[in-house]
């Protein structure tokens, strides 16, 4: 599902106007991104966490030229599904595709 989608649905569902959904959506997405780069974690009880992981310093490679090089510690922003969310969706996949993914 795209965004264009998710605001479709939302609009459709709620009957708010899908611009006003759109600019919703737009900032939370803002508000999740800036709180990252502020250091600060987000939670939604119930969905999940929108976290910093941080990845320590290590040796990387660049394959053409054969050189290694440092690669710094960095955050990644990274989700963290709430185990309400993550039970919902694990149940409602069906028993065949888990098994052929597993």
């Amino acid at each position: 599902m795209r965004k264009v989608d998710l605001v479709k649905q939302i609009s459709e569902k709620t009957g708010i106007p899908q611009i006003d959904v759109l600019i919703t959506l737009e900032s939370f997405f803002k508000e999740v991104k800036e709180s990252l780069r502020n250091g600060e974690n987000v939670y939604i009880r119930g969905f999940g966490s929108f976290i910093l992981k941080k990845r320590r310093q290590k040796i990387g490679r660049i394959i053409r030229k054969n050189k290694a090089i440092v690669i710094p510690e960095h955050y990644i922003p990274a989700f963290k599904p709430a185990n309400v969310f993550k039970e919902m969706v694990h149940d409602s996949v069906p028993k065949k595709q888990r098994e052929h993914e597993t």
